[in-house]
């Protein structure tokens, strides 16, 4: 058995790397040292990684891995919410630089049962709260496809390690758009699942009420596939649940759609203008799967853009304030000017005078968002837009600590108009690369299906992946 070099390594995907140590053509061990070698060859120039576990990684093989669908492939996770026992989990902030976890969370159990190498954790920023991955901790997580732009946020560092090789597939959060924004900034299938498919606690049981779920960034579909089938199901104990699934995931990637009926939008919800590349992609999107033998009609989304915005903005700010309220009282100390980012403190003031009716008014706009979308599948399977209105932007325009305070707000709401009303419907979407623009730059284009039918979803996928293959498509790191 000759080694493996990082050209033969980053061919594959997970399952294709777990399928040559199933084989015996390639060690657990040989798999890690490679992605281990890439982390340190790159990250000095992409700033992805937030904590290296590779003597705990090594541990883990030694000490047997479970004969899972992924044995043996190297995977990192973001240092946000989940916890990974022995590990640091700072969620991207100051405050928590210190902070040991002393278990795994539920999602991390079923990784490792799985069969998963764990051997880093990728960088967030401060509370996940903005949809780059720039932060006073960690600095900025450069996008691997020009290192002057954004990777996305706020599963940035996963993004980012994926395109730049150092693993097939990483784990991501998205309650704002946090895996299809990065998804779409870096070339790769993000896919956000349903309401309560995957597990947040014990740490976290319900993530902004419902608004943000678990998954993965990935360069194939059927990687994404293949993991929700393996940590699927809500967390014990919890009301969330949406409805099973009929067949493994892994088995609807190979399964052709049937005929869909998908409303192809160009406006954003609150007519903020989109970028001609991001149109580009889109339409080239609709002429795609109109020759793939879907029916593709212009409709504008079934939502109140302005009154949603206002609602996700509470529910993240309430959030953000108990977080910093928790702390202070846990230490015996207010949270001091500084201790957090600029934008940070903002939002957890706004979250501070948030009272318990306007908390309810906002919970109850995502409702509404719901039922509206329910009826809007009633006619259409599902919706075709942009992931973003913008290219990835350049670093430092809506980071906590932004260049221009007063434009960061502005910038954000511009940047990805799309994304959340899908955190408020609770409804699978999913960022799909199959666009680049004249620079050189990813721009995804987002699918958006009914409550709990990730299948359909991840059908398409694999139709699109197919008729359009992206995985020859590398980062020029």
């Amino acid at each position: 058995m000759t080694a493996m070099s990082f050209a033969e390594y980053s061919a594959y995907d997970g399952l294709g790397l777990a399928a040559l140590v199933a084989r015996g053509e390639v060690t657990p061990d040989e798999l890690l040292e490679i992605a281990i070698a890439r982390l340190e060859a790159v990250n000095p120039r992409i700033n992805a990684i937030a904590g290296r576990l590779y003597e705990e990684a090594r541990g883990a093989i030694a000490g047997g891995l479970p004969a899972g669908p992924f044995a043996g492939v190297p995977f990192a996770t973001k240092d946000l919410d989940v916890a990974v026992k022995g590990a640091r989990l700072t969620n991207g902030s100051r405050l928590f630089r210190d902070r040991a976890m002393d278990h795994d969370a539920t999602l991390v159990a079923r990784y490792r049962a799985a069969g998963l190498v764990l051997f880093a954790q990728t960088t967030t920023p401060e509370f996940g709260l903005t949809v780059t991955t720039e932060s006073a901790l960690f600095g900025p997580t450069r996008n691997p496809w020009n290192l002057e732009r954004v990777a996305g946020g706020s599963s940035g560092g996963a993004a980012a390690a994926v395109a730049a090789g150092i693993v097939p597939v990483a784990q991501g959060s998205d309650g704002g758009g946090s895996i299809r924004v990065p998804a779409s900034c870096c070339g790769l299938f993000g896919l956000k699942p349903s309401r309560g498919r995957t597990p947040h606690g014990p740490l976290r049981l319900d993530g902004w009420n419902g608004l943000s779920m678990a998954h993965v960034i990935s360069r194939s579909v059927r990687d994404s596939a293949a993991l929700l089938d393996a940590t699927e199901g809500p967390e014990p104990g919890t009301s969330l649940s949406p409805p099973s699934e009929e067949r493994p995931y892994l088995e609807e990637v190979q399964r052709p759609p049937r005929r869909l009926r998908i409303a192809l939008v160009t406006e954003t919800p609150e007519g903020t203008p989109i970028h001609p590349d991001c149109l580009d992609a889109v339409r080239g999107a609709a002429s795609l799967l109109d020759a793939l033998g879907h029916i593709i009609e212009e409709a504008p989304l079934p939502f109140d853009g302005e009154a949603l915005r206002k609602a996700l903005a509470t529910i993240a700010a309430s959030h953000t304030h108990r977080i910093l309220e928790d702390l202070a009282a846990a230490r015996g100390s207010a949270i001091a000017a500084g201790e957090v980012e600029p934008v940070t403190a903002a939002i957890a003031k706004i979250g501070g005078r948030t009272g318990a009716a306007d908390l309810v008014r906002a919970l109850d706009a995502t409702q509404t968002a719901a039922i509206a979308w329910a009826r809007f599948t009633e006619t259409f399977d599902m919706a075709l837009s942009p992931t973003l209105a913008k290219p990835p932007l350049e670093l430092g325009v809506i980071s906590l600590t932004p260049e221009r305070f007063e434009r960061f707000g502005p910038e954000f709401n511009e940047f990805t108009p799309f994304t959340a009303a899908h955190n408020a419907t609770g409804a699978p979407a999913m960022s799909v690369p199959l666009y680049w623009n004249a620079e050189g730059l990813p721009i995804g284009v987002m699918l958006a299906g009914r409550f709990g039918d990730e299948a359909t979803l991840f059908r398409l996928a694999g139709e699109l992946e197919r008729a359009h293959p992206w995985a020859d498509k590398r980062a020029p790191l």
